[in-house]
Formats: C-alpha cells, sequence, structure tokens
C-alpha cells in the first residue's frame, strides 16, 4: 500500500486529488494539509511514502516545507504540484531535493501512474518542466564553462574531465545523485562510479567535505 499525503492550499484541489486517488487500488490518504508548516509536521509524525506538495502555499511555502521533511523524513518522495514551469521554481525545488513535478491539469490517470513510478525510483519530469529544466541548465552550463580555476586546480595537483566537472558543478548546485543522473542522462550506477572517482582524486569520501573542497576550486566570480 502506498500511503499518500496531498499538501495545497485550495481546497478543491485537495479534495479532488483525495477522491481520484483514494479510489486506486494500492493508494491511500493519510493526510491532507493547506499549508508548508502542516506538511512537514504530519510528515514527521505520519511518515508518508509520497507527498504531493503545492510549491507556492501560505506560512510555508512547498519548497521549505520539502527540504525539512527531506531532512526529517529523507525516505519520503515529494512530488512538487504546479501550474507552471518556471525555471527558479524547477531548480529550486530540484536542488532541494524534490522527487519530481507534476502539473495539476494532468489526466488522473496520468497523475496515478507518476506516483507509481516515483515510487519505483524514477526522476518524475513532465515534458514541459523538463523543457524549461534544460534550458535553464543550458545557460547555467554556458555561463560556468570555465567556473573552476585552472590556477588552483594545478597548484593542489588536480585534473578532472569535463563529465566530472560537470557532475561536480551539480553537486555544488545540491542535485542528489538521482538528479545528477535524470539531468545528464545517465544510468544511477554511472554517476555513483563518477562521483566515486572525484571523491577519490579530492582525498574524501563526505559529501559535504567534497562540495566544500569543490567550492574552494571555483573562480572568484563564479562562486559567488
Amino acid at each position: 500500500m502506498i500511503r499518500i499525503m496531498i499538501a495545497d492550499d485550495q481546497r478543491l484541489l485537495r479534495e479532488g486529488l483525495q477522491t481520484i486517488l483514494q479510489s486506486e487500488e494500492g493508494l491511500a490518504i493519510i493526510g491532507v494539509c493547506e499549508n508548508g508548516q502542516e506538511a512537514w509536521q504530519q510528515a514527521k509524525e505520519q511518515r508518508p511514502d509520497v507527498i504531493l506538495m503545492d510549491i507556492k502555499m501560505p506560512v510555508m511555502d512547498g519548497i521549505e516545507a520539502m527540504r525539512l521533511i527531506k531532512r526529517d523524513v529523507p525516505d519520503t518522495i515529494v512530488l512538487m504540484l504546479t501550474t507552471f514551469a518556471e525555471d527558479r521554481f524547477i531548480v529550486d525545488a530540484m536542488a532541494g531535493g524534490a522527487d519530481g513535478f507534476l502539473l495539476k491539469d494532468m489526466p488522473s490517470r496520468q497523475i496515478v501512474q507518476t506516483i507509481r513510478e516515483a515510487m519505483d525510483g524514477g526522476v518524475i519530469l513532465p515534458a514541459a518542466i523538463a523543457s524549461k529544466l534544460a534550458a535553464r541548465l543550458s545557460v547555467l552550463d554556458r555561463g560556468r564553462a570555465d567556473s573552476f580555476d585552472e590556477s588552483k586546480l594545478g597548484r593542489q595537483g588536480f585534473s578532472f574531465t569535463e563529465r566530472e566537472r560537470k557532475i561536480m558543478l551539480l553537486m555544488i548546485e545540491g542535485y542528489s545523485n538521482r538528479q545528477i543522473s535524470s539531468t545528464l542522462f545517465m544510468s544511477d550506477g554511472t554517476v555513483r562510479n563518477y562521483i566515486s572517482v572525484i571523491y577519490n582524486k579530492l582525498g574524501t569520501s563526505d559529501r559535504k567535505e567534497a562540495v566544500a573542497i569543490m567550492q574552494g576550486l571555483l573562480l572568484e566570480d563564479a562562486g559567488s
């Protein structure tokens, strides 16, 4: 049984999703919330498998709530609900640990299918959102193609391939391994292998320490 929580400040949408999902075999609604603060508190108490989280809510928005939930209940899958595909929210949500997005105007059968796919480990990006994310990452890539300070790399004896540098930049942005694999169209195992190589070159196996080292290797204006 997939245990689901719904967080949205629009009562009609909350009730509509609840009606759709609780009629499906293998799905159970264990809670509904109208703001991010409630979602965070209920997630800690109920520990749902999946949370459908609206991005824009009063008291606490969905992105902040999602970050707190990912910190306190890391195994919970959080799918962000949105009616728009603004790149600022997409990047913020992905960097915060979101497992995917659901467009509110999706057909009900697609919403159900998306939840099941998320439980199987997929990163859920509808086409409209994926194109926005790709455009945003393209801009980031062009703007940061030479983000690492070559003199710093040389002094410290570091040498990284172009693919390793792309993965490092995404790690600095806060992307999880799963999000990196989806963004760069690589398998989870391949990403893990690349990150293992990066760790070996940096001399650490701790992600926080590795990110701190990588941040120190950026050009001054790229790291700001």
